[in-house]
């Protein structure tokens, strides 16, 4: 997983990748990817502990939702557990000494360090949580009605599929209050007010709170990208979602771990290092506004304005993911790649999916 996620860093730093039809780096994805690498470097002080740890083998890869909440939980009592076990120079002492005087190794002692250097690794970073909350990246002025724009980022890790998931929305906001503080008398963003991106929660103060709630709620991958951006259309009279995306992480293919996919485990464990031994998936899902149905206001009722989601029903796949397009992405290591083509399984495996071949600090798209 380590050579996962080193992995996307590569790919997704690359200087001019742009996310499909957003017009947005890819880079804004790394923070994300650095929050599951702090998970999983706390995952991996964790087992020096504990008696197990469990993954979702025979579907995502990752780790079980259990062990996502159980990082958030420990997370908030770390300061606590840390002031009731020794520093480190002193047990590496005590380690010491009990080796010499019991000529045995002191395995007590050792599950005390780990877990100290999992508290302070999981005090250090930012992880993945359950529901990683918004950050306001961007902010514009749409010229066409003056309202401002913002490009809103979170993240959920979703339980009954165990699968880390990024969203990144492009919504409009009529708020009178963000309208009189960032739109200047030309219709353009004001150059007056400091708006030192990103900022946290959505930048109209007046709505950040009840937007958190909302993810929290439409955060599941069971809900398509349809349904919560329709929702947050419903939910929110003066916010316009034009463009909703969805990263879906996995599934990850490890051999000798994993077993999710019997005929790609079979020929990654022929691959000779197994750190090369691996494949990483995910999906891109989008779903935009075709068209904005203005507000009516009449003298006994009044209806806001409502988007009209744009799903592309000629597409099979699209409509069942409740989707405008989509994408499938691998990225693979060259000598698991390799292995793949030769065992002629290479197209029958990766089908539609964009591969995306990784050597070093290289990589090559669309072989």
């Amino acid at each position: 997983m380590a050579a996962a996620l080193n992995g996307m860093d590569v790919y997704f730093s690359q200087p001019n990748l742009m996310l499909p039809g957003s017009g947005l780096a890819g880079r804004l994805l790394l923070p994300y990817i650095e929050r599951l690498r702090n998970s999983f470097t706390c995952w991996q002080n964790r087992v020096g502990f504990m008696e197990q740890f469990r993954i979702s083998r025979a579907e995502s890869g990752f780790p079980v939702f259990q062990s996502v909440l159980e990082l958030e939980n420990d997370r908030n009592g770390a300061e606590k557990r840390l002031a009731s076990i020794p520093e480190p120079d002193v047990l590496r002492r005590e380690m010491a000494d009990f080796i010499l005087r019991h000529k045995e190794f002191p395995a007590t002692l050792q599950t005390q360090m780990a877990e100290r250097l999992y508290l302070q690794q999981i005090r250090k970073g930012e992880i993945f949580s359950p529901f990683v909350l918004p950050e306001t990246i961007h902010v514009s002025v749409n010229p066409q009605n003056s309202r401002p724009v913002y490009v809103v980022t979170w993240g959920v890790f979703d339980g009954p599929q165990t699968l880390p998931m990024i969203y990144i929305a492009t919504i409009e906001d009529s708020s009178e209050n963000v309208d009189r503080l960032l739109v200047g008398p030309d219709g353009k963003l004001r150059h007056d007010v400091d708006i030192p991106l990103p900022i946290g929660g959505l930048l109209n103060p007046e709505l950040a709170t009840r937007f958190d709630d909302f993810i929290v709620r439409n955060g599941a991958y069971g809900l398509t990208p349809a349904t919560i951006a329709s929702n947050l259309d419903k939910d929110f009279e003066t916010l316009h979602p034009k463009l909703l995306r969805r990263i879906v992480l996995g599934p990850f293919y490890s051999s000798g771990i994993t077993e999710n996919n019997a005929r790609i485990n079979d020929i990654l464990s022929k691959v000779r290092r197994d750190e090369n031994a691996w494949l990483m998936s995910w999906t891109m899902q989008e779903i935009f506004s075709k068209n904005e149905r203005p507000a009516s206001r009449g003298f006994f009722s009044s209806t806001p304005a409502v988007q009209e989601f744009h799903i592309e029903t000629n597409d099979l796949e699209a409509a069942r993911m409740g989707v405008s397009a989509y994408e499938k992405h691998a990225l693979v290591p060259h000598e698991a790649y390799q292995a793949l083509y030769a065992a002629g399984e290479a197209t029958a495996i990766f089908g539609n999916y964009k591969v995306h071949v990784i050597s070093g600090r290289q990589v090559v798209s669309e072989v």
